[in-house]
């Protein structure tokens, strides 16, 4: 798959050790990649060059333990290749989305659209599912007009309430800092936002927090 943005777009160099010598980083995240394939394999049937696809935190895993016969491929008795600093069963190091291509099994591919931006399906691929998932174990999805808390209004927060707001929940954000108000209720549709920062020593936090809607 060849990604959006090369590893030429980042600066590398930008860390000394304990000497003093400017040393390559070593960067260890990105695992979120969006982008587009550009060459499959012989036995790839669901995939074309040209597809739009996503990769999330692995990329292979031995895909016959009993961990990965269930699903849970993460847990992979020999050990899942993750998307970055992993190591695949041929040796090769992964290195995330700061490398100019990279080799995913088929099973680990997701298609995304053509019509939908790749900058906005990446983050589906991290926090996005993260939160997901959850969400669909207890059947949040199934339960209109129930509420969602959400603690922080970070990368993960956000996608909660866009979650939870497309479920029909209630959605109120705790934060600590009221320069997220405008963001909550009205970029990200939120139904309340509480302050949780300001409680006074030894007062209970639901006689302190300040409820705006």
């Amino acid at each position: 798959m060849k990604k959006t943005m090369s590893s030429e777009d980042c600066l590398g160099w930008a860390t000394r050790d304990a000497s003093g010598h400017l040393s390559p980083y070593k960067f260890n995240r990105r695992h979120e990649i969006a982008g587009i394939v550009s060459n499959v394999g012989s036995n790839v049937k669901r995939f074309n060059v040209g597809d739009h696809v996503g990769v999330g935190t692995y990329v292979n895993s031995c895909r016959n333990c009993e961990y990965c016969d269930d699903g849970l491929e993460h847990q992979c008795s020999k050990g899942a290749v993750f998307t970055f600093n992993g190591i695949d069963f041929d040796g090769t190091i992964t290195k995330g989305g700061y490398s100019n291509f990279i080799v995913v099994h088929k099973r680990y591919y997701f298609k995304i659209p053509k019509s939908y931006p790749l900058a906005s399906a990446a983050p589906l691929l991290c926090s996005g599912i993260t939160v997901y998932s959850p969400m669909i174990r207890y059947k949040m999805n199934e339960q209109p007009e129930k509420s969602l808390g959400v603690i922080g209004l970070g990368g993960f927060g956000q996608m909660a309430v866009k979650f939870g707001k497309a479920f029909g929940l209630n959605v109120t954000v705790f934060s600590t800092s009221i320069s997220k108000n405008d963001e909550a209720l009205n970029l990200l549709g939120a139904d309340n936002f509480v302050i949780s920062s300001d409680r006074k020593p030894n007062e209970r936090i639901n006689k302190d927090i300040r409820l705006y809607n």
